[in-house]
């Protein structure tokens, strides 16, 4: 189970709305890389795969994750930083060890 809270619902409508993409949603993901090992990526896309486990997120946003992806997900709460040093998506991750400074890579 993935969570997602409020703020980043509203975010994520926000955001879809601003691309112009009405009924989309939002993939998360996990790939190999950054500077701790494994680094979230995120796409904006009009809908799920076949495959994908999907969540329907407060004030009807909508985040779908591979099955692999979410292996290493499972746990996590998507939120949305809204301070005036960073704004952007940011995951509170169990399954984390450590994290780069930048927020976007970690290792297990």
């Amino acid at each position: 189970m993935v969570g997602i809270t409020e703020t980043a619902a509203v975010n994520i409508q926000k955001l879809l709305a601003k691309k112009a993409m009405a009924g989309g949603g939002l993939r998360v993901g996990i790939k190999a890389g950054g500077c701790s090992g494994f680094e979230y990526v995120f796409e904006w896309e009009a809908a799920p795969k076949d495959t994908d486990i999907v969540y329907d997120a407060p004030n009807g946003a909508r985040v779908w994750i591979d099955p692999r992806s979410h292996r290493l997900l499972d746990g996590t709460t998507l939120d949305y930083d809204t301070s005036l040093l960073a704004r952007g998506f940011v995951f509170q991750n169990p399954h984390a060890k450590s994290t780069c400074g930048c927020g976007q890579s970690f290792s297990l």
